[in-house]
């Protein structure tokens, strides 16, 4: 980092990128770039004052880092604040700043301050070694000894150079469609992605990706990625003179947080980016998290291959039945095997016995130790599932304490998937649902939760809280909080987040979870469009992919075929095996032991889309390190015409070293210059197909 020109320019310097910014004539913090490198002294701020016409103040059309609600600014702000007094602008201008070094990462803290008032508002840079990824978050304190009413507090404002459209690409999906993406040429005005519903949700995700005649390979491209698992908002906007501007953060739908004299707010972390094609965002993005957001307990440890009972038995469970099931899964080389639903309180079905978190004693007579106890002389670890935050109104919780959920006593309560959300904003919730998997934890030896959420808020009301509108954001830090007193106290734990599928599959659930499960959607060809979408910005190894027997849409895929999907992330299995024949268990012994050969290269290597179904009707993706590689390939459907002709070039190859290349019972031997530059072909036949190519250096 650099400061110059009398400390009034900050430059902040990655592995490959500059972001500056100035203090102006006004004492504003404005933006002066962000992008490849250039000279020092290139940088100085024009912002003179002048104004441009009545209508169009020069405050409005400059760059500022940080812009609040007031004055002459009529666009999209990053702040707002209401005062004691009644005042509801905010004006911060500079006050100081520092640098605190500590081992390979540098923080730059920029405070800024409304001095009527003693707002201080730090912004904060955080940069790594060997990384073009900022880290970059705001720090609210209240000084002034009265109570100041929070409105509207994002992470970051971003400003971009160039004057020509970006095209903005983020999901437009839902339920068991999550991750669709969607790109969309932002020529003119506000263009916004959000939540509203509690949880980060399955239609946009917390992030933003902006990019000019970019692909995987080159092309300029900008991301930002929220660590939030609750509502958030994105808004890009570009005004009438070309500028192109993002703002992210908690969402200001029906929230305001009161923060008291003396007090200070923290916002969300969002790390953002610029770099040369898409491959690169997503392995810059994959390997920062590794190294930096993930729990660290399991962060740079391969995830195990699981089982879950939960296509094979639903609501069905026994301890005879669970262990059968563990005993072909552990002969078909599972590590991990997960009991899902149905066997706490009186779980029959979806419609009674959450919140009751004890073992159902007809189905488990002898508790859940005779089931541990074979599942780990299988050689496997246990783990169990848990919808903490939720309860039936069928349950012995609610019949005790009706008063712990969300609602409004002049309301009906909303019911969807029968159930209603607990108010974790309330000590003695929060204190329940942290010492019901605790007691299961201390009572048992279980190694993994999946935790789960099934359903969006409604009636939010909280008579516990003075400010109502705080909920939003206190619920998801209960959530945060939960996870890591567990792990604390449990430090080989490992825990999944499940929201309805991929409801919470950002960076702020992996900043406490160690993975996500991506969505509900098991059908291998909606998969490779969801896992296409989860792998621009988070980290693969993350992503659980089933196999399973469902096949909503009736379309012929075989076991290889859904192997070659699942084997793209984190492999796990689902479906019934007491169903499958032992040829249909061969097979998947053969793609486990596969899998785990190829386990480290898939989870920690650097990352390649080669093909997608839009572009190229087939979908490829290539995993390499140093040693191997591997290349996945799937069809959607072909003719007898060109396109049952499958060409590829790969990827991340040393060009002067020789590969010796397997797929199907064929051994080749080529140079990575020729895997790259001249490519591979291939005939597929049928609707369906699939490939697996394994590249090891000679």
């Amino acid at each position: 980092m650099k400061i110059i020109e009398n400390n009034k320019v900050f430059m902040i310097e990655t592995k490959s990128t500059h972001y500056v910014m100035a203090v102006d004539c006004e004492g504003v913090l404005n933006h002066l770039y962000w992008g490849k490198p250039c000279k020092a002294e290139d940088y100085i701020s024009t912002y003179n004052g002048w104004e441009k016409n009545s209508n169009h103040s020069a405050r409005e059309l400059s760059k500022t880092e940080y812009i609040t609600f007031g004055g002459t600014v009529y666009r999209t702000n990053a702040f707002s604040a209401k005062y004691a007094d009644g005042c509801r602008e905010t004006l911060l201008t500079y006050d100081s700043h520092k640098i605190t070094q500590k081992d390979n990462s540098l923080l730059l803290e920029i405070v800024l301050k409304d001095e009527p008032y003693n707002l201080l508002v730090t912004l904060c840079y955080r940069i790594r070694e060997g990384y073009d990824v900022i880290e970059r978050f705001v720090k609210i304190k209240n000084d002034s000894g009265d109570l100041i009413i929070l409105n509207k507090i994002a992470s970051g404002e971003f400003n971009f150079p160039s004057h020509r459209p970006y095209t903005s690409t983020n999901a437009n999906g839902s339920w068991g469609a999550e991750f669709r993406m969607e790109s969309t040429e932002l020529k003119n005005g506000v263009l916004s992605y959000e939540s509203k519903k509690g949880g980060s949700g399955h239609t946009n995700n917390p992030f933003f990706i902006l990019s000019q005649n970019a692909d995987e390979k080159q092309g300029e491209v900008y991301f930002g990625a929220l660590a939030w698992s609750g509502n958030f908002k994105v808004e890009l906007s570009r005004d009438y003179s070309g500028t192109t501007r993002a703002v992210i953060g908690v969402n200001d739908f029906d929230f305001s947080y009161n923060l008291k004299a003396g007090e200070e707010f923290v916002t969300p972390s969002v790390f953002c980016g610029y770099t040369n094609g898409f491959a690169e965002m997503s392995n810059q993005m994959n390997s920062y998290a590794v190294e930096y957001i993930l729990p660290v307990r399991y962060a740079k440890e391969p995830l195990p291959v699981l089982y879950n009972s939960w296509e094979a038995t639903a609501f069905d469970v026994s301890c005879e039945g669970q262990q059968a099931l563990a005993e072909i899964a552990a002969s078909i080389g599972c590590e991990l095997f997960v009991m899902d639903d149905g066997w706490f309180g009186e779980r029959k079905n979806d419609r009674a016995g959450l919140g009751d978190w004890y073992v159902n004693e007809k189905k488990f007579p002898n508790g859940l130790k005779p089931l541990i106890d074979r599942v780990k002389e299988l050689g496997m670890k246990f783990g169990l599932w848990f919808e903490p935050e939720m309860v039936n109104p069928d349950s012995d919780l609610f019949r005790t304490h009706p008063e712990w959920t969300y609602h409004y006593d002049t309301r009906k309560a909303s019911l969807l998937r029968n159930q209603l959300v607990l108010n974790l904003t309330r000590y003695d919730v929060k204190k329940y649902v942290f010492s019901c998997m605790d007691n299961m934890l201390s009572q048992y030896d279980i190694s993994y939760i999946k935790w789960d959420m099934n359903r969006a808020f409604s009636e939010t009301g909280a008579e516990n809280l003075e400010n109502q509108q705080e909920l939003w954001y206190r619920h998801i830090k209960a959530v945060y909080e939960i996870a890591d007193a567990l792990k604390a106290k449990y430090k080989d734990l490992q825990i999944e987040c499940c929201a309805s599928g991929g409801g919470r599959a950002d960076l702020g659930s992996l900043s406490h979870f160690d993975m996500v499960w991506t969505s509900d959607n098991t059908d291998p060809l909606d998969r490779l469009e969801i896992q296409h979408g989860f792998s621009l910005l988070y980290p693969i190894k993350c992503m659980r992919a089933w196999v399973t027997d469902t096949n909503r849409r009736k379309r012929p895929n075989d076991l290889d075929y859904r192997f070659n999907v699942s084997m793209q992330g984190s492999l796990s299995i689902g479906g019934n095996l007491l169903k499958y024949t032992k040829e249909e268990l061969d097979i998947h012994r053969k793609y486990i032991g596969l899998y785990k050969s190829i386990r480290k290269t898939v989870q920690f290597g650097r990352f390649y889309r080669l093909a997608d179904f839009k572009r190229d009707k087939i979908y490829a993706t290539q995993y390499a390190d140093d040693e191997q590689s591997v290349v996945f390939i799937c069809s959607n459907a072909n003719s007898f015409f060109n396109d049952k002709f499958i060409h590829i070039n790969l990827a991340g190859l040393d060009s002067e070293q020789l590969y010796e290349v397997k797929y199907n019972d064929n051994v080749i031997k080529r140079s990575g210059s020729f895997l790259m530059n001249a490519g591979l072909d291939f005939e597929f036949h049928g609707p369906l197909n699939s490939l697996i190519i394994t590249l090891k250096r000679i």
